[in-house]
């Protein structure tokens, strides 16, 4: 087999609505854009070995759909022929932009909008022109792998000492000229820096992880593609001192010094790399939701616990936590009704089956999973294999949350709106496990 000569392109556009939109994701609470404080982006980098070549696309939403999914594939099939199973979409999953996706807990909320399927047309066009912009400025380039840490960037949500996982997987690209060309990373942390009382247009704390990767090193013209990782169970709330743009930018450039301080003289870069993707499809376990009655008691079980920490604890995190517990068993309540008269299959439609993707570029392998997933999942699959990295809410969604058996068990927030038993992610797992070893 000859060698292999690596051919790499990056590009970065501009997705930031002109009007005013309903900032999604945080419930229960009427929340209308009134600026812009950071521009919403889509961010693509391609790679080409001279026979396979990939893409990976990164946009400043909280959800991205299968059905986006597939338009935008398409799009980018028809224009520069790189097949669908070769291109990974995600979403940052950032709670400063508009609504992407039809989700069912959001009829149980009142100031909840539709999509607005403008806005969507945007962001899809937008992705595929981004994404051939990337494929048209390829050129021979080097690739280097470093591994950040993102300690003090958050914890696991429920308590500190629980599973987490702060590696930063990190690739960096330059051409001939010695020039930074591209950048990725995965970061297994929500991006909640900013709560339901910021109403600016943001990428929350990922905007300032590529801002000052850009200042500090790569240059302003070096686009950053950044990608969530197994972020379900894990919430920057106990190590923030406050939901403002400073400590955003303050956790942003934890991550972006991390992997500044790995980017040394001793970094290799190489050009001899192997790029290879697959797809596989898989039917999920449908979750057998509790009676109307058993959730109605359970919701009202957490709805005075908030109360009463509210009034007797000094506590913000373990408040904020009993609040979110709350609103998982809202949630839970309403899909509990929904399933009692089978009102949830147009959306189990919708998320499956769901898609595993795997594309490995050189000795790292990046797995792409739908949902928001546990972080469990991602730390067993490290146990499998090494320079392994999971990419979640990436090429379509789940309705929520990959959890636990603990999580479902104990009826944690995630839980209260899981669409899908436990026994789903452990299904994913197995078969992204029997997927690598194949490779």
């Amino acid at each position: 087999m000859g060698k292999k000569i690596l051919k790499a392109g990056a590009a970065v556009t501009i997705i930031t609505p002109q009007e005013s939109h309903f900032l999604f994701g945080y419930p229960f609470v009427e929340r209308m854009s009134t600026g812009v404080h950071d521009d919403l982006l889509s961010s693509a980098l391609y790679l080409t070995d001279g026979e396979n070549h990939v893409l990976f696309i990164s946009n400043d939403v909280i959800y991205i759909t299968k059905e986006s999914t597939a338009r935008i594939r398409k799009g980018i099939n028809e224009k520069i022929g790189i097949p669908s199973t070769n291109i990974l979409i995600a979403a940052t999953h950032t709670h400063s932009a508009p609504v992407t996706a039809e989700v069912a807990i959001s009829a149980n909320d009142p100031v909840v909008p539709k999509v607005d399927k403008d806005f969507l047309k945007f962001i899809e066009d937008k992705t595929v022109e981004v994404a051939c912009e990337a494929f048209k400025k390829a050129e021979p380039a080097e690739i280097a792998f470093v591994l950040g840490d993102a300690t003090g960037v958050g914890t696991n949500r429920h308590n500190p000492t629980w599973p987490k996982d702060m590696e930063l997987p990190t690739m960096i690209l330059k051409n001939q000229k010695n020039e930074y060309i591209g950048c990725m990373m995965v970061c297994s942390m929500h991006p909640t820096i900013l709560h339901e009382d910021s109403t600016l247009y943001s990428g929350d704390f990922p905007h300032f992880v590529r801002e000052s990767l850009q200042k500090e090193i790569l240059g302003e013209q070096c686009p950053v593609v950044y990608f969530t990782g197994t972020a379900g169970n894990q919430s920057p709330r106990h190590v923030t001192k406050a939901n403002t743009f400073e400590e955003a930018e303050r956790i942003g450039k934890i991550v972006a010094n991390s992997i500044i301080s790995k980017l040394t003289d001793t970094v290799s870069f190489i050009s001899d790399v192997n790029i290879f993707a697959i797809q596989t499809l898989v039917d999920l376990p449908k979750r057998t939701f509790p009676t109307v009655e058993w959730a109605e008691e359970h919701r009202d079980k957490s709805k005075k616990r908030f109360e009463e920490l509210k009034k007797h604890s000094d506590i913000p995190q373990e408040i904020r936590t009993a609040e979110v517990n709350w609103f998982g068993s809202e949630e839970l309540l309403f899909l509990s009704k929904l399933a009692q008269s089978n009102e949830l299959e147009h959306f189990y439609k919708s998320s499956l089956p769901a898609e595993i993707q795997i594309i490995k570029v050189g000795e790292w392998k990046f797995v792409a999973w739908p949902g928001e997933v546990f972080v469990e999942y991602g730390l067993e699959l490290k146990n499998h294999f090494d320079n392994v990295a999971l990419i979640t809410y990436a090429n379509g969604e789940l309705q929520g949350y990959i959890v636990t058996k603990e999580a479902q068990e104990k009826g944690f927030y995630e839980a209260g709106n899981s669409f899908f038993d436990y026994k789903a992610g452990e299904l994913m797992l197995a078969e992204t496990i029997k997927e690598l070893k194949s490779m």
